[in-house]
């Protein structure tokens, strides 16, 4: 008998983590991939809705050169076609922000204009065929509910990858329908007791629509109760440890890889390894200008926490989670998006001017972790968030947080195999 799959919607804004990580979730037979709800963040809608169809066209290509890696990607040839359609184009309130910046104009690093090989041939919209994608010119919040209203009950995993536009708004329209059926929402987003990635104290796809956050997660004028104990949230506390470092990449993978000042050339390489490098080089080139020569597995993480933890099921082992009460900053001129925890009750919080030598050897007997000041150890947890179980799905008296995975070399060793096949 055949092992049950996890139905999965995949709500993307697709940057270079994101792709990585739907080429993970094709590579995964553990998940059955429902549908692609594409939307603004990482880059604008039409470069996200391009960069599934780059994908799924590069895939094609490594298959027609490649016959025998087919078996590698069982959810390239589902049975059911997963359906593309565009979500939301911009928040629900505030300015429209995107992640240019890092993933570029096109969200993958610029392979547009690098690479204009990989370009999609004969871009397909709504209504037309495609051999493995149901094209569809519905909402993608539409497409969301009727999946939702059709599968069965409480068995869906909505994976979401960019903004929490598109569930906010699946919410208005339809809360009970959500409410009562959907299975649960594995979440890449926020940053607890760690900086930012997009500004000193916000995760982006926090920042970029700080208002759906409050309306799903926190008590407000639209919350009509959002099942927390079904929301599973992956801040940049867990997932920043975990990275692809390109020195392994280019040894195991490409080892022509370089940076963009070098771009891949197809001549002589698998297809897929051609197109990944394409988009990855861009993205080394800005990482080590912050010091880091690897690119951090944010999505990634969030698809392997869904691959391996199905709905109604307590975590698997090496996945730990607690449940943490905040709230967000919406509008605030420095700190939009940013996660706002309220320690106040924390007994072992020290006051300002406490004496710091004494709370630094505190910290040492106690083996916390920290640098050379005492003000970098982790931030002690709250009383009221301290009464979690760690080892089991959290009773929502906040969101449930993933304080602990299987460790970052189990998802790199995971990803080379299932991706690239090394």
């Amino acid at each position: 008998m055949a092992p049950t799959k996890t139905p999965v919607i995949i709500d993307t804004d697709p940057g270079v983590d994101d792709i990585t990580a739907i080429l993970l979730a094709l590579a995964s037979p553990e998940l059955e991939i429902l549908a692609f709800i594409v939307s603004f963040g990482n880059t604008d809608i039409e470069s996200s809705y391009l960069n599934i169809l780059k994908t799924y066209q590069a895939l094609t290509r490594h298959f027609a050169e490649n016959p025998s890696d087919e078996e590698r990607f069982p959810n390239f040839f589902s049975s059911i076609k997963p359906i593309l359609a565009r979500g939301c184009d911009g928040p629900l309130e505030g300015d429209l922000h995107s992640a240019q910046y890092f993933h570029g104009r096109d969200g993958l690093g610029g392979i547009a204009e690098r690479h204009p090989d990989l370009n999609v041939v004969g871009i397909q919209q709504a209504g037309e065929s495609h051999p493995q994608l149901n094209l569809s010119g519905q909402s993608g919040v539409d497409v969301a509910l009727d999946l939702i209203r059709t599968r069965s009950s409480r068995s869906i995993t909505y994976v979401a990858l960019g903004p929490l536009t598109t569930l906010a708004r699946m919410m208005r329209l339809d809360a009970k329908l959500v409410r009562d059926r959907l299975g649960q929402v594995v979440c890449m987003g926020g940053a607890l007791d760690v900086p930012g990635n997009t500004s000193p104290v916000a995760e982006f796809n926090f920042f970029a629509d700080p208002y759906a956050v409050k309306e799903l997660l926190i008590s407000s004028e639209h919350h009509t109760g959002l099942p927390l104990d079904r929301f599973i949230m992956l801040p940049l506390d867990i997932t920043t440890p975990h990275e692809l470092p390109f020195p392994s990449y280019k040894a195991k993978i490409d080892p022509s890889f370089d940076s963009s000042a070098a771009p891949s050339v197809a001549d002589g390489k698998l297809p897929l390894t051609h197109f990944t490098s394409s988009f990855l080089e861009r993205t080394r080139e800005i990482m080590l200008q912050f010091g880091k020569d690897a690119m951090e597995l944010h999505d990634i993480v969030a698809v392997w926490c869904a691959i391996e933890n199905p709905p109604g099921l307590s975590l698997s082992d090496g996945w730990k989670a607690r449940s943490r009460l905040f709230d967000i900053e919406r509008a605030g001129e420095l700190t939009r998006g940013m996660l706002v925890v309220d320690r106040r009750e924390d007994e072992s919080a020290y006051s300002p001017g406490a004496n710091r030598a004494e709370i630094q050897a505190e910290l040492e007997k106690l083996a916390f972790h920290h640098g050379s000041w005492e003000s970098t150890a982790l931030p002690a947890q709250v009383e009221i968030e301290r009464a979690a179980s760690p080892t089991t799905r959290p009773v929502a008296s906040g969101v449930v947080c993933i304080t602990e995975t299987p460790g970052p070399e189990v998802l790199l060793d995971l990803l080379f195999r299932r991706v690239w096949g090394v």
